[in-house]
């Protein structure tokens, strides 16, 4: 089950892009605003393209249709986890429970089973993700701080959200006939709950943050339009759990953006995740 060196390549780039964009919201002011933006940017260009590309066939839609609906609790809960919990410690927790999630559903769902040495290679790329949890010291424990116990729910949630599009997306795409169809019609619902609800409770602002920051944005939506497509055409081809794994490799690319640009510490846990996170892609792709 191990992936297409094409594939490989194709997802790990959507992994940097992913890291990419995220980390332009995850340092914006106000992130509700931004984050809408970006989603709008591809439900706007998605549009645009809806005469260029043909209409998935009628079984994908309800997976289409729950895709979309996923994607938007995903996106209250990642909020709501970077209220309540350090972006450090969230973000890692969250991306490291969806590969292993992943791959029991997609074993139940799709039939795809990875061998034992495939199984370890994904269980090694979550723990690798889930100790960057720790690259900044030990993150609260539970009943020590207040939000503690919330942040560490939401971040859960967050990944089971995860894992819970990919699969439905895996499924969806595979059924719709049309990669692209499938592509472009996500792109178009994606972003219309966040519209609505900005232009629902924050009328009067949207004009001024658009004019101040549509270049941003607009560049920021393009790179989570293309990282987001790009695992879906991994996905209609490649086993689900191996393409989760190696796009929440997104964790460590932000890491390393954070240390080149940033100038932020990689530090010995952060090398050591990696370590651990590349010795499990290697396990996949040769134990597949």
């Amino acid at each position: 089950m191990a992936l297409q060196l094409h594939l490989v390549a194709l997802v790990l780039l959507a992994a940097l892009l992913h890291a990419t964009w995220n980390a332009v919201v995850k340092a914006a002011g106000d992130r509700f605003l931004t984050f809408t933006a970006v989603r709008g940017t591809g439900t706007v260009v998605a549009i645009c393209l809806l005469p260029l590309v043909p209409v998935p066939a009628p079984e994908s839609w309800p997976y289409l249709i729950a895709s979309i609906a996923v994607h938007n609790f995903y996106y209250v809960v990642l909020l709501q986890a970077y209220r309540f919990g350090d972006l450090s410690h969230v973000y890692p927790l969250a991306r490291g429970v969806a590969p292993l999630t992943v791959a029991m559903l997609a074993a139940a769902f799709a039939g795809e089973v990875p061998t034992a040495g495939g199984a370890f290679g994904i269980a090694l790329v979550s723990a690798g993700l889930v100790s960057l949890m720790f690259a900044g010291g030990r993150p609260p424990m539970l009943g020590e701080e207040g939000h503690a116990a919330k942040a560490v729910g939401f971040a859960v949630m967050t990944g089971l959200f995860i894992a819970f599009y990919t699969v439905v997306d895996g499924l969806g795409i595979r059924a719709s006939g049309a990669t692209f169809g499938y592509i472009v019609w996500l792109n178009v619902g994606e972003g219309i709950p966040f519209m609505m609800a900005a232009l629902a409770t924050r009328p009067t602002k949207i004009g001024p943050f658009l004019k101040a920051n549509w270049r941003r944005t607009t560049s920021t939506g393009l790179l989570a339009v293309a990282a987001y497509g790009l695992v879906l055409y991994a996905l209609s081809e490649g086993a689900m759990a191996h393409v989760s794994a190696l796009r929440e490799t997104s964790v460590l690319f932000a890491a390393a953006i954070g240390a080149l640009f940033l100038k932020e510490p990689f530090g010995r846990v952060r090398v050591a995740a990696a370590v651990i996170i590349v010795a499990g892609v290697v396990m996949m792709q040769t134990l597949g």
